[in-house]
């Protein structure tokens, strides 16, 4: 793996560290159910975009 590549998945794995954040942050704030499972499953999928990245490196 290149040099450029690996900043590209290392800038990559921030960003979904940060979405992972904001969605459990939105989670937590939310009294609505629907809307609060919704950004549960946001996170879970970003965390799940953050291991699969992470197993590229």
């Amino acid at each position: 793996m290149s040099p450029k590549e690996l900043m590209y998945i290392e800038d990559a794995l921030g960003h979904e560290e940060f979405l992972i954040s904001q969605c459990t942050q939105a989670a937590q704030a939310l009294s609505n159910p629907e809307l609060k499972s919704y950004a549960q499953a946001l996170a879970g999928r970003h965390r799940q975009l953050f291991q699969t990245l992470y197993q590229l490196v």
